[in-house]
C-alpha cells in the first residue's frame, strides 16, 4: 500500500480529478447552467475541487472522490440529455487527458525520471477514473447516463436507487468486481492509445525524414 510511488500519486490524483470536475462544470456552462461558475468551479485549479478525506482515500486505497461540481439541470433545454452530456464529459475528459499524457512520453522520451514517474501514474489514475465513473451505479457518472436514456417510469424508480448506491459501490469494491470489470477495459484503452499515438510518431518522423 505504501510503495516508493507514494509521493509521485498526489499530483497525478489531482491532474485526474481537476480535469474530470472542471469537464463536468464546463459542459454544463456550454448547455446554459452557470450554477458551476458561480461557485467558482470553472477552474484547473485543484484546490477548488479537493475533498481532503476524498484525496486522502485516493491516496492510500485507491478509492475516494473529489468535491462535486454542483449542477442545476432545469437550466438545461433539454434536461435529459444536457444531464448525459455533462455525465459524459467527466469521463471524456480523464481518456483525452491519458491520452496527451502518452503522446508526451512518445514525443518527449528524454522527461526526467520523476517527471515519468508522475506522468506514468497520471496516465493510469486518468484511464481509472473514467471508466470507474461510467458504472451505472448511483452516485457515478455511468448511473445518470443511464438515468437519462431510460423511460421516465424506469428512471423514477432507477433513481431509488441513490441511497443505496454508494453501498453497493462499497461492496462491490470488497469482493473485487469493480476490478474485474475495470481492469480488462483499462487494458483495451491503453492497447487502443498505445497504437494511436505509435502511428502518430511514426507519421511525425516520416514527415521529418521526407524533409531531408
Amino acid at each position: 500500500m505504501f510503495g516508493q510511488d507514494m509521493i509521485f500519486r498526489i499530483p497525478a490524483l489531482l491532474l485526474a480529478i481537476t480535469v474530470h470536475e472542471y469537464a463536468h462544470g464546463k459542459m454544463a456552462d456550454y448547455l446554459g447552467d452557470p450554477t458551476a461558475r458561480y461557485a467558482g468551479r470553472l477552474t484547473l485549479n485543484p484546490l477548488a475541487h479537493l475533498d481532503p478525506l476524498g484525496l486522502l482515500m485516493l491516496w492510500i486505497f485507491r478509492f475516494g472522490w473529489a468535491k462535486p461540481v454542483p449542477i442545476n439541470p432545469f437550466h438545461f433545454h433539454n434536461r435529459r440529455q444536457g444531464i448525459i452530456l455533462v455525465s459524459l464529459a467527466g469521463p471524456a475528459a480523464n481518456l483525452v487527458t491519458a491520452f496527451v499524457v502518452l503522446l508526451v512520453f512518445k514525443f518527449w522520451p528524454g522527461t526526467g525520471l520523476v517527471v515519468r514517474q508522475i506522468l506514468s501514474l497520471a496516465f493510469i489514475y486518468n484511464l481509472y477514473l473514467a471508466v470507474f465513473n461510467l458504472i451505472p451505479i448511483p452516485p457515478l457518472d455511468g448511473s445518470k447516463v443511464l438515468w437519462g436514456f431510460l423511460p421516465p417510469s424506469r428512471a423514477h424508480a432507477f433513481s431509488k436507487l441513490e441511497t443505496y448506491g454508494p453501498i453497493i459501490l462499497i461492496i462491490l469494491i470488497y469482493l473485487g468486481l469493480v476490478g474485474r470489470i475495470i481492469l480488462p477495459i483499462v487494458a483495451v484503452l491503453t492497447h487502443f492509445l498505445e497504437t494511436i499515438t505509435d502511428w502518430l510518431v511514426f507519421g511525425v518522423i516520416y514527415r521529418f525524414l521526407l524533409g531531408f
